[in-house]
């Protein structure tokens, strides 16, 4: 790795370094950069994991602690080593150990052991716990915990971070690989240059260039062999739904829908004038909702239209009739205004009465959001978040 001068126009190397030398031990620095900062180790597009738990030790007639516990978007649970300068012959051991232990956690127990992290991270900062639940709803991107698919059989994740890789360990994970077990291996290199510290992150097994083939395959194998029934059915009576609403949408005076088609996602999005800041109809099994969802990639972006709607809350929600629901969301990206009704989602005879409440309010939505919106808009341009666009044409 090198270090660029742009003034000189050159390039010095930077020195490599072991971590024990730089004082650094496995236990207080790198696990806690890695719970920190889980992107370091979502290399892949789209990837991103949450960390649940740290040190846990919650398995049955053992005092063996896995390092790190977190869960990606889909539900899997993945099982994080950390050896720092050297693997040692046994880490595949322990991770496979700890994968077997893991497998038989439930939906609850997930819940509960991301729960007490929570909690114990509030303990240690002083604040409030927030909520497990709500944060994996959230993280999955569910319409509810019961439609969330966390650690099913055979899911389980592995992760291996060290900075070096003995040949014996990288021919298990290799090994392993071919029974369709996900087991990846970064390595970890520490730099130095003067008195800056530098870390690179790079994933070596699977290659990033085999990476996705051998993903896909997992995933086309285990599609063949067995389908989800529940998650069709869901599908199914979304796409259905959808088509309904959208019919009575078209025959309305709302024309946000227009040119939008119905989706198996529990949301269908409709464009607002502002990039990234669509109109949501939400249709779950025990509510249906309508918002606008600020989701731009810029969070600054969100809070800033976010904030200055919420400056006019009272002429809002005079405009639409009731009280709105405002969701800032802290220590997220996203914010949210919405209204939403409890219902029985599924039962089909019930989709009538949810179709003409949806289009209704989203009506009434809309027009008490247009002129403000207009205008935040207006103002959005004015201001810079970053490198992307964020207001809309």
């Amino acid at each position: 790795m090198f270090k660029i001068d742009p003034t000189a126009n050159r390039i010095s190397p930077l020195e490599v370094k072991r971590f024990a030398e730089l004082g650094f031990t496995e236990r207080k620095h790198l696990q806690e950069w890695l719970e920190n900062t889980p992107q370091a180790l979502a290399q892949g597009e789209g990837e991103e994991l949450l960390i649940i738990q740290k040190e846990f030790d919650g398995f049955d007639d053992t005092r063996e602690r896995l390092d790190l516990l977190a869960i990606d978007k889909d539900g899997n649970l993945v099982i994080i080593e950390n050896k720092l300068d050297d693997t040692g012959r046994d880490v595949v051991w322990q991770a496979l150990k700890y994968a077997g232990y893991c497998a038989n956690l439930s939906k609850s127990q997930v819940v509960d052991i991301y729960q007490r992290y929570l909690n114990q991270k509030a303990q240690e900062d002083g604040t409030e716990p927030g909520s497990a639940e709500e944060n994996l709803v959230e993280f999955l991107e569910v319409d509810g915990l019961e439609a969330a698919q966390i650690n099913r059989i055979k899911t389980q994740r592995l992760i291996l971070v060290a900075a070096h890789y003995r040949k014996e360990v990288t021919n298990t994970v290799l090994w392993l690989s071919q029974f369709g077990i996900a087991c990846q291996c970064f390595k970890v290199t520490p730099y130095q240059a003067g008195e800056e510290l530098f870390l690179n992150v790079e994933q070596i097994i699977p290659t990033p260039e085999s990476s996705e083939f051998m993903i896909g395959m997992v995933a086309k194998e285990a599609e063949e062999k067995s389908a989800d029934s529940e998650q069709k059915h869901r599908h199914t009576l979304r796409l259905a739904f959808w088509e309904q609403a959208l019919d009575a949408f078209g025959k309305s005076s709302c024309s946000l829908y227009n040119n939008i088609s119905p989706a198996k996602d529990h949301w269908l999005s409709a464009g607002s004038g502002v990039t990234g800041m669509p109109y949501q109809l939400i249709f779950g099994k025990n509510e249906i909702r309508v918002g606008l969802s600020m989701q731009n990639s810029e969070a600054a972006a969100n809070r800033f239209v976010f904030e200055r709607l919420e400056e006019r809350k009272t002429e809002i929600e005079d405009a639409f009739g009731a009280e709105l629901t405002w969701l800032p969301l802290p220590n997220k990206k996203a914010c949210r205004i919405q209204y939403a009704k409890a219902v029985d989602g599924y039962d089909k005879a019930n989709w009538p009465a949810m179709i003409e409440w949806l289009v209704e309010h989203m009506t009434r939505l809309e027009t008490a959001l247009h002129d403000p919106l207009k205008q935040v808009n207006q103002q959005l341009k004015q201001v810079s978040f970053g490198s992307e666009e964020v207001a809309g044409a």
